[in-house]
């Protein structure tokens, strides 16, 4: 009930400075390769690097797109994900299937992070920067086996406190 209103000013916001969708859909793969079209609010106006690896600074991402990803609000659609049983509030994050494939033939046991649900965040979120790579990939599905082979409440707890550090200190992507 609380995040109803901040996402109808999200939403309005973000009509008034994105051209186009105000909700962007995109497949993802989830627990046992099971893709699901995940929800975002539109964050990037529409480019011929589609196919692209996110970068950092990526030019396609608008003014208000900019501001959303700084404050994470683009990602409250995903609540609806989580109601759907798509994601888990903690968990690996999701990839794309052309990034799970690519993945999967240049990092061994890259389907083993599979097994779980995938989270809205994560211990790799919480623990490494913004990964735009297959390197940056590795190192964190590394945090994604520590999470794996740990996971509990009090694990799960501790993620959402930094998550939540991290979005009110607006650190992180």
């Amino acid at each position: 009930m609380v995040l109803i209103p901040v996402t109808a000013a999200v939403a309005v916001l973000d009509l008034a400075g994105n051209r186009g969708p105000l909700l962007f859909r995109q497949l993802r793969v989830g627990k046992g390769g099971r893709e699901f079209t995940m929800l975002k609010f539109r964050t990037m106006s529409a480019s011929d690097g589609a196919d692209e690896w996110t970068a950092l600074d990526d030019q396609r991402v608008t003014t208000i797109g900019r501001w959303l990803r700084r404050t994470h609000l683009d990602e409250l659609p995903q609540v609806v994900n989580i109601l759907r049983g798509d994601l888990s509030i903690v968990g690996p994050r999701p990839e794309q299937p052309r990034y799970v494939a690519e993945l999967r033939e240049k990092i061994p046991f890259y389907d083993v992070r599979h097994l779980v649900n995938p989270g809205l965040t994560g211990w790799a979120q919480v623990k490494y920067q913004y990964g735009a790579s297959v390197s940056d990939a590795l190192e964190k599905l590394q945090y994604e086996f520590y999470y794996l082979r740990h996971q509990n409440l009090a694990l799960d707890a501790r993620i959402v406190a930094r998550t939540v550090r991290a979005v009110v200190g607006r650190r992180g992507r």
